[in-house]
């Protein structure tokens, strides 16, 4: 069976100016949807529909379409501490063929020097594999949409044998995967170059089209293009097969598999803007004037020299992304002949008055503009790109921090990785905007990519809604952590990699810094690590010398090698100190004195940041006591942790062995002034790396948990991060049946300065927050079941107030959506949140009753979760635990498109989703829908 999808240039001119067009074909190289003339110079479409997807079961004897041979990885540790030393390479001798040599030269555009290209061999590698022929019958196949994650439904593994253990988040992401899909190419795009644009495949990607190998990539978080042209059947049927490999023990953390972001197909004429072919810079800028420099890439698929006009307009963007009003400068036009198979870099500069500036909220505005540049051979436009970028002046300093627009801006950041709860890997922008939504709320600035280039939509989503970003490329160099990580690939594709990263990403306003590594092994080989930092760094200033770097550091001190060679100090851990308060002293691994003084003593000139700091554990709404006396202490079963529940107390004063609780971290940061900011670890609970019971899923480490409920930690944060915010928050809940007459520790989180706690009236006294502390304790409260009030007062007025009572036994559901109305595009989604309250109301704080979702209407249920790391049912499920009193239920309405005439689309108003429980009163809310 051959499914078929045509892709015409008029269908296309025609669908890009119809409403409710999808938004995200608006990140990257665009053209004018201003006519349909203008539309038909470039064809860019997603091409996420109609694959058909196949894995081999564990136990399947695998094809040996191999990128290369790898090492054993038998004798991994799955939860092998994050800050043990990273390792050598083991030393591999190849006994088969491999495609490396096959796939390589795709990396040549990025690598600099001639001599290190690769020059592919004669051959056709595949070719007579079933998979890659177009009359392969894959109707027996899984039918799938891209963005695609293919462990995500799961199962989940359990047990310490399992295949895949808590370190990548108990799912089957391991293996060996294929994708095939069979699209038309009319015969009008004879002569045009066709490219393949994958923005994301896990991993060692391999590309056949029509039984030919074109090319690949390993790395699996790289965005890479592919030229089809050579293999296309103009006026056919076109076959790709792309195959995947993800290796087992090749991540600290939950990768996912499969393609699980965009993929695209673009068509130009034979002479155009290359691949991520503009670069904007604006190195002066003040609120009179800015001088904006651009640069733009135009490359010759012809046999022959052409001549070429370039002309480039600028226009302001309005707040969701569109055009706001015309024409407000352009360049001067630029012209060059190019010659046959080459390319051409064209410059030009302009002085632009009264520039809106782009700058990070809640003080500044980001504004953004647009660059259309279009591309003329006799007078003739031939092709069209768009470039979205903002102006906006950065400066890092040793004393100041960083400065965005002349105003020191303090980085109160957040390290987010990846994936995206119960959705996995597969990218969502709705689902990524829902986590920076949060974030924001709790008064977060910036984000930190943990530890590989995000999905560009993400970016998008930063330059939009103001965030700062930290662009990070690596985990590792050569030196491994997992066996089968990215340091197999990196002598070859390390260059190209990079190269790749910064080109792609340099026109994001919100990027501020390029991260070269993170917690790297280099670390402990003196010189010899900081020839490789010193080799990445240079490849960093030759994309892009308008942007500092740095390399996360939690070993290497301000005297060693590779400390040196970043333009910024960026520090893991080390600046509070690390292993070094009393009780921590029991503990082996790294032990660090606070470090921020040594490093400013020794670069003085140079930005401080705390790239990752805290590593605090905790399970939200779960409370076990004693607690502890200090203000931080690391976890261990029968102090902070339950060995048999496998959580963790969320008293918020527990971390793991190398980190530091929020209060310690604030409190070294306040005391140095000089360090610009920092990164708490981790901004969301994300799948892997469940520190310290390995038995779970996902993490402890977020503010905010996998289902994107909030902990009592973020208001610990956003006490200090919003403090013209009037808030305060108690903790623990105060339903404790068992406890009658026992020492219950009360907490309280406020922006206020000091607060009157008060039990069923009585007050319990009036605390003062002291110098550098960020609670007020009150450790010795008797429980008696009622209601805690507390009153918190700012500059000895009444500032906020907040209570926590006692509930009644559970009564009912109440279901509400995140949004009342979602779009009918197949990608948007409304999260719904589920509670089991009392009669009063009030959510029943310990209540893990089972819930049974079912919806009506055109949609789905994608997942469903409740924020609880240790619960293994798959994401897919329908019925679930609550965890605490909630859990949470992610919908999507079908494309209007794909059901239109359809019996769902007699009810394409709305959705309905009913929640229900045995014994408790069911409920039900509406979702309305909009094309």
């Amino acid at each position: 069976m051959i499914r078929k999808m045509t892709f015409s240039l008029m269908a296309l001119a025609i669908a890009l100016v119809l409403p409710g067009c999808d938004k995200s074909t608006k990140t990257g190289e665009e053209y004018s949807s201003s006519s349909a003339a203008e539309s038909m110079l470039r064809e860019r479409v997603k091409f996420n529909d109609d694959w058909r997807f196949f894995k081999y079961e564990a136990g399947d004897t695998v094809d040996k379409l191999i990128y290369d041979v790898r090492p054993s990885a038998e004798e991994h540790q799955d939860d092998k501490a994050a800050d043990a030393m990273p390792t050598e390479a083991v030393a591999l001798q190849a006994n088969q063929a491999a495609l490396k040599p096959y796939v390589l030269p795709t990396a040549n555009r990025f690598i600099a020097s001639p001599e290190d290209r690769h020059i592919r061999p004669q051959g056709n590698p595949g070719s007579e594999f079933p998979f890659v022929k177009q009359l392969f019958d894959d109707s027996d196949w899984q039918a799938v949409t891209l963005p695609h994650d293919w462990a995500i439904e799961g199962p989940f593994y359990e047990g310490w044998e399992a295949p895949v253990g808590g370190g990548m988040g108990r799912l089957p992401s391991p293996g060996v995967g294929w994708y095939r899909k069979s699209f038309d190419v009319p015969i009008s795009d004879a002569g045009k170059s066709v490219f393949l644009d994958i923005d994301g495949a896990m991993s060692y990607s391999i590309v056949w089209l029509n039984g030919k190998l074109v090319g690949g990539w390993p790395y699996g978080y790289a965005s890479y293009r592919l030229n089809l042209t050579p293999y296309l059947k103009a006026g056919e049927s076109n076959q790709l097969a792309i195959r995947l490999d993800n290796p087992p023990a090749s991540s600290r953390w939950y990768p996912g598999g499969g393609l699980y972001r965009n993929v695209w197909l673009t068509k130009t004429n034979a002479v155009h803007v290359g691949q991520w072919g503009t670069q904007v810079t604006t190195p002066q800028v003040s609120k009179e004037k800015a001088t904006i420099d651009f640069s733009v890439t135009i490359e010759n698929d012809l046999k022959e020299s052409v001549a070429i006009t370039a002309k480039t307009s600028l226009y302001a963007l309005d707040e969701a992304g569109s055009k706001a009003g015309t024409v407000v400068a352009s360049f001067a036009p630029l012209s060059a002949t190019v010659a046959p198979s080459q390319s051409e870099v064209l410059s030009a500069s302009l002085s632009l008055d009264k520039p809106r500036l782009w700058g990070p909220l809640p003080t500044q505005t980001p504004n953004r503009y647009l660059a259309v540049t279009t591309l003329e051979q006799d007078g003739k436009a031939i092709d069209q790109y768009e470039t979205r970028f903002g102006i906006r002046a950065l400066k890092f300093d040793g004393t100041k921090g960083v400065l965005v627009n002349g105003e020191p801006i303090y980085i109160q950041g957040a390290n987010q990785h990846h994936d995206l709860g119960a959705l996995g890997a597969a990218f969502n922008v709705r689902a990524a905007e829902r986590q920076l939504e949060i974030l924001r709320e709790m008064g977060t600035n910036a984000i930190r990519m943990a530890h590989n280039p995000p999905a560009r939509e993400l970016l998008e989503l930063t330059d939009r809604m103001g965030f700062l970003v930290v662009d990070e490329i690596f985990d590792v160099w050569e030196r491994k952590k997992t066996p089968l990580d990215f340091h197999l690939i990196f002598p070859e594709w390390s260059e190209p990699d990079t190269r790749a990263f910064i080109r792609r990403d340099r026109n994001h306003p919100s990027v501020i810094m390029w991260s070269i590594g993170n917690e790297v092994g280099e670390q402990y080989t003196g010189d010899a690590g900081a020839v490789v930092a010193q080799r990445l760094q240079s490849i960093v200033k030759e994309e892009d010398p308008t942007r500092p770097t740095a390399a996360s550091m939690n070993f290497a001190k301000p005297d060693m090698p590779l400390s040196g060679v970043t333009d910024t100090i960026s520090l893991n851990y080390q600046g509070e100190g690390i292993r070094n308060a009393p009780a921590y002293a029991h503990l082996q691994g790294i032990r660090t004195s606070p470090l921020y003084p040594a490093f400013h003593q020794k670069f003085p000139e140079k930005l401080i940041l705390s790239s990752e700091n805290a590593a605090a554990v905790s399970s939200r709404g779960e409370y076990f006591f004693p607690v502890a006396e200090g203000i931080s202490a690391p976890i261990a079963d029968g102090a902070g942790g339950d060995p048999n529940s496998a959580h963790v107390s969320a008293y918020e004063l527990y971390t793991a062995p190398f980190g530091s609780s929020a209060d310690k971290v604030l409190g070294s940061l306040a005391l140095h002034p000089y360090v610009g900011g920092g990164f708490v670890w981790s901004g969301w609970d994300y799948l892997g790396e469940p520190t310290p019971y390995y038995s779970a899923r996902s993490s402890y480490f977020g503010v905010i948990d996998l289902a994107g409920f909030k902990k009592d930690r973020f208001y610990l944060y956003q006490a200090h991060w919003r403090p013209e915010l009037p808030m305060a928050h108690i903790l623990p809940h105060w339903n404790w049946p068992d406890r009658v007459g026992k020492v219950t520790p009360v907490h309280v989180f406020t922006s206020g300065d000091e607060a009157e706690l008060f039990l069923n009236g009585e007050s319990l006294g009036r605390k003062k927050k002291a110098e550098y502390t960020y609670r007020l304790r009150w450790d010795n409260v008797i429980y008696q079941p009622g209601k805690l009030d507390v009153v918190a007062y700012k500059d000895g007025q009444p500032w906020a107030q907040k209570s926590v009572e006692t509930t009644d036994k559970a009564q009912t559901l109440t279901v509400v959506p995140d949004r009342s109305e979602i779009r009918t595009d197949g990608e948007d989604l409304a999260f719904v949140t589920v509670r089991v309250v009392d009669e009063k109301g009030r959510t029943i704080p310990n209540a893990k009753h089972t819930l049974t979702f079912t919806l009506e209407g055109p949609g789905e249920i994608v997942a469903t979760d409740n924020g609880d790391p240790t619960d293994l049912v798959s994401f897919t499920s329908h019925e679930r635990k609550a965890f605490n009193g909630l859990a949470l239920v992610i919908i999507k309405a079908h494309s209007s498109s794909a059901h239109a005439g359809s019996a769902e689309a007699k009810n394409k108003g709305r959705l309905k989703l009913t929640v229900m429980s045995p014994d408790l009163k069911g409920s039900s809310a509406e979702i309305s829908l909009k094309p």
